[in-house]
């Protein structure tokens, strides 16, 4: 009976020896693991902060779709015939109507602006080029539709503050057409990456 004990003890030696080196082993590839988890969860967070911090950029610079409550400007030309003696231009939506309310929403606050499907930007331009009005490139003819995004409040208050019934005066006397819309979403399209071949970034130091 002592000589089985012996050999029972003998063969539980090793086999415990070899479960607490594969307890070992087992914790050796669990801190693997752990750490690789802790690596890719870090990976992670870096890859989705350099995902927002793209995106703010491209919100910045106006590349990017946006959605939002705002208002909603039509103008458009006056359908009726100018009287003897009347100047004939006063029928007219001009460029400076368009320029005047584009300066009024970006005081009210605007976060994103659009004029017939044409993104606002820091280098889009607005002016007559005759029976039409060229904005970022592209000949524009009324109605203007001009979407904005922003506080509906802010916008209509700048609006009525930059002569926006001004506006009104040329609506009554000339048939033109001016209309504001509250909208709960208003779509403002991205505008066009804009192609630098002179300038070109300062060097830090320089």
């Amino acid at each position: 009976a002592a000589g089985s004990q012996v050999t029972t003890q003998e063969t539980a030696i090793p086999s415990l020896i070899k479960i607490e080196q594969e307890n070992q082993q087992l914790s050796i590839d669990n801190e693997k693991i752990e750490q690789e988890l802790a690596k890719y969860a870090q990976g992670q967070s870096a890859s989705a902060l350099l995902n927002q911090q793209v995106n703010e950029a491209r919100m910045n610079a106006a590349l990017m779709e946006l959605v939002g409550p705002g208002v909603q400007i039509t103008l458009d030309d006056s359908k009726r015939v100018a009287l003897e003696g009347e100047d004939p231009n006063s029928y007219f939506i001009h460029e400076q109507y368009i320029r005047e309310i584009l300066n009024a929403l970006w005081n009210g606050g605007a976060e994103a602006i659009a004029v017939n499907g044409q993104r606002i930007t820091s280098y889009t331009e607005v002016f007559c080029g005759g029976s039409y009005i060229q904005i970022n490139g592209t000949r524009q003819m009324p109605p203007y539709i001009i979407r904005a995004i922003g506080d509906s409040r802010n916008l209509s208050a700048a609006l009525k503050f930059y002569g926006w019934d001004l506006l009104g005066q040329y609506q009554e006397q000339y048939g033109i057409t001016r209309k504001l819309e509250v909208l709960d979403s208003v779509r403002v399209p991205a505008g066009k990456l804009r192609n630098y071949r002179y300038a070109v970034p300062v060097k830090e130091g320089t």
